[in-house]
């Protein structure tokens, strides 16, 4: 008797028609955007927006990091040296991050309330973000909240407001890739392949600044409605 191997149970919060409609649709967005440069890379939708922000409107969320930033933590059960940076969630009621995010989702042409509130991060030398990915791995305990909290993780947009004097890039080891942080610059990637599965390739890392500091913001994105799901209730 041939054994067979058990079919997973579907999960409607990792719905990979969704997930792979999501991915084609901001990949059609930003390959008509002239502002923005797809990079040649075969197993990854990765692209870049120079000169997104202003000196003035990153130097304004710097000030936000470094006035709330506190030790950063990851999800139950990763080592504290995995992540040695600083972060923080500022207010998305706040005027600048409220334009930024705004602006962020436009692009990616995602709307606003698909996407988790914008993380600020901070690191000193010495201090780094050691491989990862950002889509949520089914098979951890964080998923049971995750799945009920928005759901999947599609795109990821990440903008330098500051760059270090040395250091700090961001490193994708398996897609052979990496990038010098530059002050405005958004770095923007689908964490999913193009059939709606994760695309374990986006593996990365913010490799240890050796000199001066870096300071980021981040917005993750989900399959669903996450500020419907997480907004305080009233």
């Amino acid at each position: 008797m041939i054994e067979q191997t058990p079919v997973a149970e579907f999960d409607p919060n990792h719905d990979p028609a969704k997930l792979a409609e999501i991915g084609a649709h901001v990949g059609r967005r930003l390959d008509a955007d002239p502002r923005v440069r797809r990079f040649a890379l075969a197993d990854a939708q990765v692209y870049v927006y120079e000169g997104f922000l202003s000196i003035d409107e990153c130097k304004g969320l710097i000030d936000l990091i470094d006035a709330t930033a506190i030790p950063s933590t990851l999800y139950e059960g990763g080592p504290v040296s995995f992540r040695t940076s600083d972060s923080c969630h500022p207010d998305r009621t706040n005027p600048l991050v409220s334009l930024v995010e705004a602006r962020m989702s436009d692009v990616l042409g995602i709307d606003n309330s698909h996407a988790e509130t914008m993380q600020g991060q901070r690191y000193f030398a010495g201090q780094e973000f050691k491989p990862h990915h950002d889509f949520f791995h089914l098979d951890q305990e964080y998923w049971k909240v995750e799945r009920l909290g928005g759901g999947q993780r599609t795109w990821t947009a990440m903008i330098f407001l500051d760059e270090p004097e040395s250091g700090g890039n961001t490193e994708f080891p398996d897609l052979g890739f990496g990038m010098r942080p530059r002050a405005g610059k958004m770095l923007m990637w689908n964490n999913i392949n193009l059939d709606g599965t994760p695309n374990h390739k986006t593996l990365h890392t913010g490799t240890p600044v050796t000199a001066g500091a870096k300071h980021i913001i981040t917005k993750w994105y989900r399959q669903n409605n996450w500020l419907e799901i997480n907004a305080p209730k009233t």
